[in-house]
């Protein structure tokens, strides 16, 4: 992944991204009391590197992010990106990871829905609003 990538297209998402690249993940790796990462795809269609700041849990050395869009109908433009090409980077702070993200197996799914929503209470709210099984993604970066 060596192009330069695309920054989100929505405005308080696309400042947040800004400012936590800017700053080597000084400014941004904790926003309203969570911590985020930024995840990096390449796009399904454009081949364009995309990043996107998410809400982060840990399982083990492992990453979890939900897929929620804010209870969207649709999956997000960037679960489309890893479901076609699991080879994805992430930053974590400053450091940054070459992993492998998957959806997480439905033996584990229970578990890390409670870990998420306890760490961001809306995720409920989101799955309220839409009728798809709003995904977890498991990133797990390469030693």
């Amino acid at each position: 992944m060596s192009d330069e990538p695309l920054l989100p297209e929505v405005d308080w998402v696309r400042e947040h991204a800004e400012r936590y690249l800017a700053s080597n993940g000084a400014d941004g790796h904790e926003w309203n009391g969570v911590t985020t990462l930024l995840l990096t795809t390449r796009g399904k269609q454009s081949g364009r590197l995309r990043v996107m700041p998410l809400i982060y849990g840990r399982d083990g050395d492992s990453y979890v992010v939900v897929a929620s869009k804010g209870g969207a109908p649709v999956n997000p433009g960037w679960f489309h990106n890893l479901l076609a090409e699991p080879e994805v980077r992430i930053q974590v702070g400053s450091e940054v990871m070459e992993s492998v993200a998957r959806v997480a197996e439905p033996d584990e799914r229970d578990r890390l829905r409670t870990q998420m929503t306890e760490i961001w209470p809306d995720y409920e709210k989101y799955q309220a609003r839409t009728e798809r099984v709003i995904p977890l993604v498991v990133i797990t970066p390469r030693d």
